[in-house]
Formats: structure tokens, C-alpha cells, sequence
């Protein structure tokens, strides 16, 4: 395998700032394959993502679940990696996931891009769950074999935590590889809430989830 034979899904709303460099280092890091699942954006997220040589571009109903399966409808290589649009995949990445013998799902360490100490503690408590939980989430780009992906159903459709509902599928499947990435995402939500009150609402979202709370009304929240 090498890393044309990984397709990249990108859901989309409103992502006109970000897009950009999302599908660009996604093809940095030799992605042949980049498919845009747009959720009904009213900007330029579209034609920017066209115009930086974005493979397909599929139109869906908005929620993240929903527009990654949809996008994943359209990959046709061997191994599916979902990455959010204000994310970026560090030029080797695809690669590690080749290097990877019999790969059937995993995520990437991530690099938070703001010089704070306390984002690295961040970065280490992401990787921790991932290696001792066997729970990845969406913003450490998981990757999974697409037929494996298929006969588990892909992600459930719904708008919030379609992540940690995935990873509780996959975990009993296999171990989650936890490669060294990077994927460099954005602090914009720390820096708007301070990282003590962003934490504390995602500790309490995924509690409430936990406990049988409505995704949906979790997602509002969450916005």
C-alpha cells in the first residue's frame, strides 16, 4: 500500500477559511483521492475547495455523521482517513499509515498550533486515550479500511460525538494504531472559551452523551 491508496473525506459547513490548507496538506502528504462532503455552506467553502483540487464534492444534508458517510460513499481506495477541514496532515502521515502491517483503524497524535504549555498536556492526555482507552476522535484524523468501515455501517448519523460512537465499535474489532502524525489542529476554540472552560464543556458533553443525552441537543450546546 502506499498513499495513493488512502482516500481523504473532509466534511464541510462554512469552511471557507480553512479548506484550503486542509486539502492541501492532504495531497502534500500524497492523497490522490479528496472528497469534500459539504453540509449546505453559504460561503465560498465550494469553490475554493474546487479550485484546490478537491476530487469529488458531495452536497449533503448537515451533521457530521451524515456528510462523513456520505463522503465515504464516494471513496474507492483501500483505506478511508476523515479529516476535519481546520485540521492539517502532516506530510508523512499517509505514509505511516502504509508502514503500518495489516492496518485496520486508528488516529494520529496531534500538534495543537499555539506555543502554551498547557496545550501540550493537551496533546498528551489525546494521545493517552487513544492507547489506553482505544478512543480516538474526530480531530485526530481516524483512518480505517474501507471494507471494514462498511460492515460496521460507517458512523452513526448523528450531529454530535458520531467519534466516540464510532471508536466504541471499532475498539472491539482491533486496537487502535496511534501514530506519531503530527496533525496540526487550530486552538480556536480554547482561545474563544480559555482552555480550562473548553475542557470542562467537552468533559461535560461526553459525560451527558454517556449518560443518554440527545446528540442533537448536545451539538447546540457545543456550537
Amino acid at each position: 500500500m502506499n498513499p495513493s491508496d488512502i482516500s481523504v473525506v473532509i466534511p464541510t459547513l462554512n469552511e471557507a477559511a480553512t479548506i484550503e490548507n486542509a486539502i492541501r496538506s492532504a495531497t502534500r502528504a500524497g492523497a490522490t483521492e479528496v472528497i469534500v462532503c459539504d453540509g449546505g455552506s453559504q460561503d465560498e467553502t465550494l469553490s475554493i475547495a474546487s479550485d484546490t483540487g478537491a476530487t469529488k464534492i458531495v452536497r449533503s444534508i448537515p451533521g457530521r455523521g451524515i456528510q462523513l458517510n456520505a463522503g465515504a460513499v464516494f471513496a474507492s481506495r483501500e483505506v478511508v482517513l476523515f479529516l476535519h477541514a481546520d485540521n492539517l496532515l502532516g506530510e508523512s502521515c499517509l505514509q505511516q499509515i502504509c508502514d503500518v502491517p495489516d492496518v485496520v483503524w486508528g488516529a494520529f497524535e496531534q500538534h495543537i498550533d499555539h506555543p502554551r504549555f498547557a496545550y501540550r498536556l493537551i496533546e498528551k492526555g489525546n494521545a493517552a486515550r487513544v492507547r489506553f482507552r482505544g478512543m480516538a476522535f474526530g480531530d485526530q484524523a481516524i483512518f480505517v479500511r474501507r471494507q471494514i468501515y462498511k460492515e460496521v455501517g460507517g458512523f452513526e448519523e448523528i450531529e454530535l460525538m458520531e467519534d466516540v460512537a464510532f471508536s466504541r465499535i471499532m475498539r472491539k474489532i482491533a486496537k487502535p494504531v496511534l501514530l506519531t502524525g503530527p496533525v496540526t489542529i487550530s486552538p480556536r476554540r480554547w482561545e474563544q472559551r480559555g482552555i480550562v472552560g473548553q475542557t470542562l464543556q467537552n468533559w461535560n458533553l461526553r459525560c451527558r452523551y454517556h449518560l443518554g443525552a440527545s446528540p442533537r441537543r448536545l451539538a447546540k450546546q457545543y456550537r
